[in-house]
């Protein structure tokens, strides 16, 4: 129970150390990228008004069925293709990347890079 503690309270200081250099504005929202051991989470959110203008996880009912509640890396490809797809949708080019805390590697690489092959830019 302690070192579940432990990891997130390190999470979130490495997060606050990523929060300090990346923001979200209009014309280049921030991409948020959240993990849990499940499932995976992406947002775009606007930092100035403080709205999330798109949002896709795995826990939507197509991907959860696909996946089954399992994450993986093609789970994370198919978040960041969703997030990817939506923001062209809305109108959304560019944006900044927010790993969350997380290490640039696996799922969050994954989801980064097919967020990329759909059509957004970071």
């Amino acid at each position: 129970m302690v070192s579940i503690i432990n990891k997130k309270a390190t999470i979130r200081r490495k997060h606050a150390r990523v929060r300090k250099k990346v923001s979200g504005t209009p014309c280049a929202p921030r991409l948020a990228v959240n993990k849990s051991n499940r499932f995976i989470y992406a947002q775009i959110i606007d930092d100035t008004t403080g709205n999330t203008l798109v949002a896709a996880s795995s826990l939507e009912k197509v991907l959860k069925e696909k996946f089954k509640g399992v994450l993986n890396i093609e789970a994370a490809k198919e978040v960041g293709k969703a997030i990817g797809e939506r923001a062209k949708e809305k109108g959304i080019e560019k944006v900044v990347f927010d790993r969350g805390g997380f290490l640039y590697h696996g799922r969050i690489k994954a989801l980064a890079d097919a967020a990329r092959e759909a059509g957004l830019e970071f």
